[in-house]
Order: C-alpha cells, then sequence, then structure tokens
C-alpha cells in the first residue's frame, strides 16, 4: 500500500510517455517525457519522439494527437529515434537519475510506461530490464494516483483518479497528453500532494552529498 509522503525528495525525476496504443503487452512508446526537479525546482527536461514499428490506434490518436506523419515532421525541430534508440535512450535516462538518487514520478507509471518500457526492451533488446546494467525493480517510484488513494482512500469521496483530474483537484495546469506536459504535471500535483498533507507546507528532505551534477550539464 502506498504511503503518505510528508517531504519532498532532493532529486525527483519526472517521466512520462504517449504511446501508440494502450496495451502494455504489445503497443510501443511514441514519445518519452522526462523531467528532473531538485529542491522543488526544474533543472533539466528531455523529450524525445519515436517512430513506432506498428501503426497508431485511432483511440491513441484522440488522446495525443500525434500520427506517423506528424512524427516524421518532428525531426526538423526534436530528437527522432527508431523504437530501439527510444528505449535505450530512456533506459540510460533512468538510470543515470537512479544513481544519483532520484525518485521517479509520475501518473500509473508503474502497471503503465514503465511496464511498457520493460516490455518493449524484452522484445526489442532481448533484455529484461533486471541486470547488472539497469534494475527496472529497483526505481524509487512514486505514482501520484497510488498517493492520491493514500491521501483519500475513499472512492466515494474521488471516484476518478486520472491525471486530469488530479491537476483540476490540486491547481495544477495539465499536461496536454503531452510527454513532457505531463511528466511536469505529475511532479508538480505530487508536490502539491505532499503540500496538503503537511498542512499547507512543503518541507524539503535534507541536502546528501551523494549527487553529483556533472552529468546533467544539459539541464535547462
Amino acid at each position: 500500500m502506498a504511503k503518505r509522503y510528508l517531504q519532498v525528495p532532493e532529486l525527483i525525476l519526472g517521466f512520462d510517455t504517449e504511446t501508440t496504443g494502450l496495451s502494455v503487452q504489445s503497443e510501443r512508446a511514441i514519445s518519452y517525457g522526462f523531467c528532473a526537479y531538485r529542491f522543488g525546482v526544474p533543472v533539466w527536461s528531455e523529450h524525445f519522439y519515436v517512430i513506432p514499428d506498428r501503426p497508431i490506434t485511432a483511440g491513441a490518436y484522440r488522446i495525443h494527437g500525434l500520427s506517423l506523419e506528424d512524427l516524421e515532421a518532428k525531426r526538423d525541430s526534436a530528437s527522432v529515434y527508431n523504437v530501439e534508440g527510444g528505449i535505450t535512450n530512456a533506459v540510460r535516462i533512468l538510470r543515470e537519475f537512479h544513481e544519483l538518487g532520484a525518485y521517479v514520478v509520475g501518473s500509473n507509471i508503474g502497471r503503465f510506461d514503465l511496464e511498457m518500457l520493460r516490455r518493449s526492451a524484452i522484445s526489442v533488446l532481448g533484455r529484461g530490464l533486471d541486470d547488472q546494467y539497469f534494475d527496472l525493480s529497483l526505481l524509487r517510484i512514486i505514482d501520484v494516483v497510488e498517493h492520491d488513494l493514500a491521501i483519500e482512500p475513499s472512492r466515494a469521496v474521488r471516484s476518478r483518479r486520472g491525471l486530469g483530474y488530479l491537476c483540476d483537484h490540486y491547481g495544477v495546469t495539465q499536461g496536454g497528453h503531452d510527454a513532457l506536459g505531463d511528466a511536469r504535471a505529475a511532479v508538480e500535483v505530487f508536490m502539491e500532494q505532499v503540500i496538503a498533507n503537511n498542512s499547507g507546507q512543503v518541507p524539503m528532505s535534507l541536502p546528501s552529498d551523494n549527487y553529483h551534477f556533472a552529468s546533467l550539464d544539459r539541464a535547462v
């Protein structure tokens, strides 16, 4: 069962994906969004796209509005990878931030985004993300939906827990079904949840000498 957080970790990595469909077993990510916050302040982000090896379902297109043609057109203004390259880059980012001590924050992140990444890595890379290079199970994960259930367990009080609803409930600007936008929205929802847990104040965890940000010289 998820716990109620009373502190915001020093380093947070927001993570979200947009995908070809909703099945973690058979669909692919077509965009990955990452954003790092240190002491509650955004310090870095990365957003990249993937040309999928399968069609984008009509239902997924209605949600994020990205077609294959749109993804191809991104090549002039953004980073665009093939499926293998996208998975490899996402794993690298997660690994680097895990080694820095980051908590990975998202909405339904364990059951959806990370599970799709794991299954895609098995089918495309032949790796289960459970080896010495990177073990997905060791990530420090905070799911804002599960956290909200810990805050208010009654489904009668809150019958909906999607990211859009949580943004409205906590006064956070929605991400608009954009991977980077939704990653940022999830982090900001989490910070508002912690404030609510502390009756309006937001204590931060203490600094640590274990963090080295030399690898984040791409920070924005």
